[in-house]
Formats: C-alpha cells, structure tokens, sequence
C-alpha cells in the first residue's frame, strides 16, 4: 500500500483527500504545514507527496526543496490554484513532478499518483562506461562517488542510458518521464537537463548528456 503524505492546510480538502485516497487503497498521512511535512518526510520518508503550493508558513516548492536536499526522492505532486506557466515550471524545477491544478476531480488526483508510483523505478541497474545507475537507491555513480537523483530525474537519465549513444528524442523524454497528460513545455524538459548535467558534472566520469539540437539528446 504506497504512503501518501498529503500537505494542505485547508481542513476540509485535507479531510476530503485524506477519505478519499484511504477508499483508493493508499495510506494517508496528514500535514497542514510545511513545518510539519518536513518533520514527518524526514523522520519516515512516504511513497509519495501532495503538496500545496500555497501553505500558511511556507511556499509548497521551497517544501519540496527542502526535503530534495534531505535526500528525499519520492515523487512530489503539487497542488495550486494558480495556471500560469512560471508556476508550473518553477515548481518542477523544485524537484517536482507533477502538478494539480484547483480545483480537481479525485479520479484525476489518484490516477497521475498511481502512475507516478508506477514510474518511481526501473527494475534492473543500467551501466554506461563507468556511469551506474542503481534503481534501488535513485542514484547515479561513479566508482566510489554516487548523486542522488529525482524520479524524474532518474527516468530521464535511465531512458538515455538504455539507448547510450543513440539520439532520445525530446517528446519521448517527456512522454517517459511525465505523467500522461501533463503539460511540460520545452523549457521544463531543459531545467531538468541541466539539473543532470550538474550532478553527473559532480562525479568522476566522461560520461555526459550531449544536445542534438532541435532533436533531442544523447548519453555517451
């Protein structure tokens, strides 16, 4: 039974994602404030997060933040009542990796939280040259050095390593590592790049992520 830590401070949403994720099979813990969700993840880290952007004592991303460089890699799925494009892409660059858009039907809620579950990992460790990837703990390493990644960040870099030397094209990066039916513009795809480019720059192999440009990207 995946464990959803649900971050919102309105009570009754709380309570009404609380009932409703429980009849769906998840198990639910509760927090109202990012205070209070960090102490939680940090002590028994969940399966999975729903966290509201807007929180009373803290901004949803800085929360995710926060709990990334904890070492925390479960999928975070943001909830907000706010559409615009900054929004949204600042919240992947948080660390997240998916969003809700106030107000949604549960059906929808469960559904991209059962695929981002579904994604969390891939089963078996990939090896490209002295680059291994390890499904178990979400990380990349090099000899005795290791980074920690992000699910999504973890399902990009698998994806290129899997075709190590051929070029991935941009849509099918975005189709393997986003949920069906999320919106991930061209600059997203590019945060998170470059966000791997950093931690792969911090271990001691050649191996890199190259851009065929206007087509998509290589590991090699």
């Amino acid at each position: 039974m995946p464990r959803v830590l649900v971050v919102e401070d309105d009570a009754d949403l709380r309570r009404l994602l609380r009932a409703g994720l429980q009849e769906e099979g998840f198990e639910v813990v509760p927090a109202a404030r990012g205070a209070e969700a960090v102490a939680i993840a940090s002590e028994d880290p969940p399966d999975l997060l729903v966290v509201d952007i807007g929180l009373p004592d803290a901004d949803g991303r800085d929360v995710c933040q926060a709990l990334r460089a904890r070492g925390l890699e479960a999928p975070v799925l943001f909830l907000t009542a706010r559409d615009a494009v900054n929004d949204r892409l600042a919240g992947f660059s948080a660390g997240g990796d998916d969003y809700l858009t106030k107000p949604f039907a549960l059906a929808e809620l469960v559904a991209r939280l059962r695929a981002l579950f579904k994604r969390g990992g891939i089963e078996s460790s990939t090896t490209v040259g002295d680059l291994r990837l390890d499904p178990v703990t979400h990380a990349a390493a090099c000899e005795r050095e290791s980074t920690p990644l992000t699910p999504t960040e973890f399902r990009l870099l698998a994806t290129l390593a899997a075709r190590a030397g051929e070029t991935v094209r941009r849509r099918e990066l975005v189709r393997v590592a986003w949920p069906d039916g999320a919106i991930v513009h061209d600059n997203t795809l590019d945060v998170y790049v470059a966000r791997l480019r950093r931690k792969l720059g911090s271990l001691p192999t050649e191996i890199g992520i190259h851009t065929v440009h206007g087509v998509g990207y290589q590991l090699r």
